[in-house]
């Protein structure tokens, strides 16, 4: 089965002309229909975004009928952090804390997304959607804050799993933990490896490949690419990555043994 997934950093629906429109957000997540959509910089009842649910706004307007959000940062007035959409159920979800120190709050929003096509098909997915901080030291202390967790550490190797979101990571020093060392694949580069970033930000003239897309599991990559519409570099300050797989499904349970009634005998 075929999954598409687009990791972007929003921006707050705030575009590099300082104008609120989230419904130019809307329209990016709406022309690419990914499956499963991780949202950075989500505001929820802040004045400058209008008060709204930026998470449920998105959510309706690109008809995803499922979603989830991790707030991070608490403002004087509303909350801003993570997002995930999904157009399949949501079974599980939790924001895990990656706040080093004093530092800015920071987190990562885990959900457990069941895939299903109603027919022949089932399998779920661990999704991990991220937002680190600034400094290069902090970024590596919250990617050992993300390994350690409890949603993490329950992983078994052979599990779907995909990490994205904005990493910050100019320098591309990250990527090698997920790759050579946790045995993920990465999916928001021009080529195998992950030497060859596409470049997100800044949006109208793109330097850094600051947003990721990580996996690892029963899952083949098919597409990448960097979306490189007109509205895109007006919408938000990063660019949007896509990546479509084809998940396997999830193997049968294994049927119990049943023991002979006699005794069986070991030759030692």
């Amino acid at each position: 089965m075929l999954i598409r997934v687009l990791s972007y950093n929003m921006h707050r629906a705030i575009g590099v002309d300082r104008l609120f429109r989230p419904e130019r957000i809307a329209r990016v997540i709406n022309h690419h229909q990914a499956d499963i959509v991780l949202l950075q910089e989500v505001d929820v009842g802040v004045p400058r975004s209008r008060n709204l649910d930026l998470a449920k706004e998105m959510a309706e307007a690109a008809g995803y009928p499922y979603y989830a959000t991790g707030l991070n940062v608490k403002l004087f007035r509303g909350k801003y952090g993570n997002a995930t959409l999904s157009k399949f159920p949501i079974t599980r979800s939790r924001n895990i804390n990656l706040t080093v120190g004093k530092r800015k709050a920071r987190g990562c929003l885990h959900s457990t997304i069941e895939i299903n096509n109603s027919i022949d098909f089932s399998q779920k997915i661990d999704v991990f959607n991220l937002h680190l901080g600034l400094s290069s030291q902090e970024r590596v202390r919250q990617v050992g804050l993300l390994i350690h967790s409890e949603e993490f550490q329950t992983l078994t190797p052979n599990a779907p799993c995909l990490v994205g979101g904005d990493l910050n990571d100019w320098r591309t020093l990250l990527a090698p933990i997920f790759t050579d060392i946790l045995n993920f694949q990465c999916a928001s580069n021009h080529s195998s490896g992950y030497h060859n970033p596409y470049l997100t930000y800044p949006s109208f003239s793109p330097t850094g490949g600051l947003d990721k897309i990580f996996y690892r599991g029963p899952m083949e990559l098919i597409k990448r690419k960097r979306c490189w519409m007109g509205i895109t570099r007006l919408a938000s300050d990063h660019l949007p990555v896509i990546a479509e797989f084809k998940l396997q499904a999830a193997a049968e349970k294994p049927q119990p043994v049943e023991l002979p009634d006699e005794p069986i005998h070991f030759l030692i």
